[in-house]
């Protein structure tokens, strides 16, 4: 009795295990290889999939999503013979899990030589400045040839890229003193540009502002010219309205007299020719006052007028 109940635990245990083996559940965006004897039978896609069991095998599980391998830097040597370290990410995806299982060993490491044997022949046909600003000719150049030597792996490459491209120590010296001199070569441009800008505007300013006080002068000395000249039309009309006699005009004549005098630096006077007559005009208005005025002498029984006008 107790035999029959080990052969029935035996017996359910395989059962078990066929159970098992034959149900395979692949998860989303993954793939599965199927042999059975050794050889490739078909390809798992995700779900629930049924084997035989104990007949088919699962070969290989592979993740279909897309993958970011990084590489270490690797030394290449330039046109100009400098060598350089460049890291690289490879962005790719399996398209063809059967091929990428059967075609190719190891597909990782197969895009990871071949992208340093690719590099290198791109970087040699180049100099060092024409590599550092090149980047994305240098990932096109490179993901055009992964694309089409990994295709028959079945896996594409979607993107290359270069992280950091560092030339050597000396180099990076050369190239931090030129950028160094380049941006005080510019900096002095810069002010330079600034100086003869504000002496442009500095010039301009005093250009307006001297047209402007020319013109205010001008328009000042108008309007001076036509205040005289109002002036000058005021007074002429104002004595021909209240029309002086000749004794008025005389009198006006000798109290001129002392401003003309006035000042230490008068040496010459212009005595107007109207002077005799206004002189005249005045000992007439004299001799009317009789004798015994000052200025008179009285000489034979008759007046004799003197005229003794003195002029300092």
């Amino acid at each position: 009795m107790s035999a029959v109940i080990i052969v029935l635990i035996i017996l359910v245990v395989l059962v078990f295990i066929a159970l098992i083996k034959t149900i395979q559940v692949i998860p989303q965006a993954s793939a599965a290889i199927v042999e059975r004897f050794g050889r490739y039978t078909r390809t798992l896609n995700a779900g629930l999939n049924i084997v035989v069991p104990f007949i088919d095998t699962i070969r290989n599980r592979i993740d279909l999503r897309e993958q970011v391998v990084p590489f270490p830097p690797q030394p290449v040597i330039t046109q100009d013979n400098l060598v350089v370290n460049i890291d690289t990410v490879i962005y790719y995806q399996v398209t063809d899990a059967r091929a990428a299982t059967y075609e190719v060993a190891s597909y990782i490491q197969a895009i990871e030589q071949l992208t340093v044997t690719t590099l290198r022949n791109i970087i040699g046909g180049m100099d060092l400045e024409r590599t550092l600003t090149s980047r994305e000719e240098i990932n096109a150049a490179l993901r055009g040839v992964l694309d089409e030597a990994t295709g028959k792996w079945g896996i594409r490459v979607n993107r290359v890229e270069l992280k950091a491209i560092e030339p050597p120590t000396s180099i990076q010296d050369s190239m931090e003193k030129q950028m160094r001199a380049e941006r005080d070569k510019r900096a002095a441009i810069l002010t330079a540009e600034g100086t003869r800008q504000s002496a442009i505007l500095t010039a301009e300013g005093e250009k307006q502002s001297q047209i402007l006080r020319a013109e205010g002068e001008a328009k000042a000395a108008a309007l001076r010219a036509e205040g005289e000249a109002q002036a000058v039309r005021t007074v002429f009309e104002a004595i021909h309205a209240g029309d002086p006699d000749q004794k008025l005009l005389s009198y006006q004549y000798l109290q001129m007299l002392p401003k003309i005098a006035e000042g230490d630096a008068n040496k010459l006077w212009i005595v107007p020719s109207e002077i005799g007559d206004a002189l005249k005009g005045l000992s007439g208005a004299f001799g009317n006052l009789g004798p015994g005025a000052p200025g008179f002498n009285t000489k034979g029984g008759g007046s004799e007028r003197r005229e003794e006008p003195t002029v300092d």
